[in-house]
């Protein structure tokens, strides 16, 4: 587990997760319909964690400190080594714990977490323009806008653009080792 002092700590997404995740959500469908598909069956689940099998994706759950619930989601996404140092973000709060700044204060401790601990140089995250309550996060938290991806990914039956979102490591930064010296 993860902790930051702040309201909510991290704590990496298992199959022991399934049953609690899968039902937020489904309370979530209609919060997220627009903006991401995220499994709400046991199945569904299980073919998702396997993303996480390789370790190039990792995947948290923001949870409450003071109650233990699941506040939301968080994934690394496309982990990239060598001279590029990067990844995405992907996440979602859980309907009933939504509007609390939950995901603000667990989206700033997986910037801390990626790179402090991971090394990471660069984050992206894409987001649907209608999404305001995401676009407003990543203002939140120091992301510059960077572009329109047209036609970015297919979600709830149609491809959608995204804009382009990133933030890189605050100086001083300890580079990975697989970053070449030169």
């Amino acid at each position: 587990m993860i902790t930051m002092p702040s309201r909510v700590e991290l704590s990496p997404l298992t199959l022991a997760d399934e049953d609690e995740f899968c039902a937020l959500v489904r309370a979530s469908a209609e919060l997220h319909q627009l903006w991401a598909q995220l499994p709400a069956t046991a199945e569904d689940f299980r073919v998702w964690m396997r993303r996480f099998d390789d370790g190039a994706n990792l995947g948290f759950l923001i949870r409450v400190r003071e109650t233990g619930a699941a506040a939301g989601m968080v994934n690394i996404n496309s982990i990239i080594r060598g001279r590029y140092q990067g990844a995405s973000l992907g996440y979602a709060a859980f309907a009933p714990s939504a509007g609390h700044g939950y995901m603000t204060e667990g989206i700033a401790a997986i910037l801390q977490h990626a790179f402090t601990d991971l090394r990471l140089h660069r984050l992206e995250a894409n987001i649907q323009p209608a999404n305001e309550a995401s676009l407003a996060l990543v203002r939140r938290l120091g992301f510059r806008f960077e572009g329109v991806s047209p036609d970015y990914l297919y979600i709830d039956g149609e491809w959608r653009d995204h804009e382009r979102w990133a933030v890189t490591a605050p100086t001083p930064w300890t580079p990975d080792p697989s970053l070449p010296p030169r």
